[in-house]
């Protein structure tokens, strides 16, 4: 079949009103980068004229600036799914009244939510594609995400056909999608490296009516380098992972881990990339960074399976310039696969992500700030959380030079619940809550994990508890929030 080229401006124009488009990326890996900006400009162009101009968009999760940022800035997004890192987007989502409705899903329910009509019908699908055959073959690029589930059941199809993007990323990509109940049947992955789908994904060719190219890479930027804090958590992290294995309750080839993204999860990947005592492991997770290539190069890291390969264009490059020895040690997944919590009970995953803030019960809030304010969203943290063989939380003990306390009464917002959490990390020690009754999580991460300077007001917050079985008094349950709003000071708070 032959297609018909466009330029990204030629595909605006093809967008209205009101509709609703599902675009690829998962994080900046495999976002697109050309079409959004025409969108935009449209879009400023219609609200200028005095015509509304504003359409919904589901991705995988974060996108790029170019696509987050400038359709936020142009004012073109009614609705936005399932996650975002975007300072503009946040703004409008956090914004009173809200300029944009932004819905904060599991990662891997959302494919799921598309395919079961929850999120009604779409009208495009609007992907990144490093390669497209005549009978509707298309190779997708960095990431998968929500890309196949899309590309089904949208109405019509672009496509952005990067050619930064080498086509030796065939053989990279696992494309396998379940049914819908009652027809669903098991997951047949029983390891990281299995491979039970496709390389590509097929669609009618006549639903694809525009390709535009591009040459653009990943907006994909360093982490911040590790310090002496994200070191340390880092190092508690594997040293409590040694010791698993040694007791016994982990076992001798070790298990597979899932890591949030962020400097904290590259300081956790390199801890135990290190460990001599920990062997060459696999990952399970929804994200590949730097750290992981690095470990796989070393033979420290067996496989890595994820949605997306979220790393550097200088290193993307060096994937692409061995592309046999990394095509069998890396595989991307469609978001309900990598995220699939059937799948990580099953191989036994050890999640590792990110807390805001903890409280003495052991619940976690992962997505607000203050208990209002969206900061990023759940991700794929309760994906791996409630299935994990191991769930781990990591956090600086303070936040803006010990002003917030990460450790707190009552979380502001709760994403994962204490039957949910197994471990605390700081960098002050190790918090194991396995079995443990309300009072000693909280005694235990008071004595191990909270910073010095809050360890005696989060005992007083615990003597003003006059019964019960949890350690709560909701007179006081948002003492440190409420001292932080007050006088900009956690440690302000009063419990007398």
């Amino acid at each position: 079949m032959s297609y018909n080229y466009i330029t990204a401006d030629e595909a605006a124009a093809l967008i209205q009103n009101g509709q609703q488009i599902a675009f690829s990326g998962f994080t900046p890996a495999g976002a697109t980068k050309a079409i959004p900006g025409a969108i935009a400009r449209k879009a400023e162009a219609e609200h200028a004229a005095g015509r509304p101009f504003k359409i919904n968009i589901v991705t995988g999760a974060s996108t790029g600036d170019s696509c987050d940022g400038v359709l936020s800035r142009a004012q073109a997004i009614n609705y936005r799914a399932p996650y975002q890192s975007n300072a503009d987007l946040r703004a409008g989502a956090n914004s009173n009244p809200n300029t944009i409705n932004f819905t904060d899903l599991h990662l891997s329910m959302t494919p799921q939510y598309m395919n079961y009509g929850f999120m009604g019908k779409f009208d495009w699908a609007i992907v990144e594609a490093a390669d497209v055959s005549d009978n509707g073959e298309i190779l997708l690029t960095t990431s998968v995400g929500i890309a196949p589930t899309g590309l089904k059941l949208a109405e019509k199809i672009i496509l952005e056909l990067n050619e930064y993007h080498s086509k030796e990323l065939r053989g990279f990509h696992d494309i396998y999608e379940t049914a819908n109940p009652p027809y669903r049947r098991e997951i047949p992955i029983y390891s990281a490296s299995d491979r039970v789908g496709a390389e590509v994904v097929k669609v009618d060719p006549k639903k694809i009516v525009g390709i535009v190219r591009t040459n653009k890479a990943d907006e994909v930027k360093p982490f911040k380098p590790s310090d002496p804090i994200t070191d340390k958590i880092g190092q508690n992290v594997a040293d409590f992972l040694a010791a698993e294995m040694k007791a016994g309750r982990i076992p001798p080839e070790f298990l597979p881990i899932q890591s949030g993204v962020g400097n904290i999860a590259n300081a956790v990947l390199g801890a135990l990339g290190s460990n001599p005592e920990i062997p060459a492991f696999s990952m399970y997770s929804e994200v590949l960074q730097d750290s992981v290539v690095e470990l796989i190069e070393k033979g420290r890291i067996k496989h890595g399976s994820a949605t997306s390969l979220t790393v550097t264009p200088e290193k993307i490059q060096e994937i692409y310039s061995n592309p046999k020895f990394f095509r069998e040690r890396l595989t991307l997944r469609p978001q309900e696969i990598s995220n699939s919590p059937e799948v990580a009970r099953r191989i036994g995953v050890i999640s590792i992500n990110t807390a805001i803030e903890v409280d003495l019960s052991g619940n976690v809030n992962s997505a607000h700030i203050m208990g209002k304010n969206l900061m990023n969203g759940i991700g794929g943290s309760g994906d791996f959380t409630r299935a994990a063989y191991l769930s781990i939380y990591t956090c600086p003990s303070v936040a803006k030079g010990g002003l917030i306390s990460a450790i707190v009464p009552n979380v502001s917002h709760c994403d994962h619940t204490e039957h949910s959490v197994n471990i605390i990390v700081t960098e002050n020690g190790v918090a194991d809550f396995r079995c443990k009754t309300p009072m000693q999580r909280a005694q235990l991460l008071i004595d191990v994990c909270a910073n010095d300077e809050y360890k005696e007001l989060l005992r007083d917050f615990i003597k003003a508890v006059s019964c019960g079985h949890t350690p709560q008094t909701l007179a006081k349950a948002y003492a440190f929030h409420e001292a932080f709003v007050r006088e900009k000071d956690m440690r302000k708070a009063k419990f007398d």
